[in-house]
């Protein structure tokens, strides 16, 4: 957070809270809730593994990032793939 406060010329202080007045959520809950549009995207659209859907979401553990997909879509990343797919039309 430091960093991007520094290129957007704010102070660690005002950067969230300006970040917060914009998204109406804080940074990390918008960070956290964009990796789970992608890897509800991933899950639904493609034959990924969770291994490496993980690591190129920015967890770092297989573990870590199931725990978070069922924290927030509230249910595990393979049960989620399953569902939509069998919902989805051929």
């Amino acid at each position: 957070m430091q960093d991007l406060a520094r290129a957007a010329a704010m102070s660690r202080t005002s950067s969230p809270e300006r970040f917060r007045a914009a998204a109406g959520v804080p940074p990390l809950t918008y960070l956290n809730q964009w990796r789970m549009v992608l890897a509800q995207r991933a899950l639904r659209d493609g034959d990924v593994r969770l291994g490496p859907l993980a690591a190129e979401l920015g967890y770092g553990s297989e573990s870590a990032f199931s725990t978070a997909f069922k924290r927030i879509a509230g249910e595990s990343p393979l049960r989620y793939r399953q569902r939509v797919r069998a919902a989805s039309p051929r």
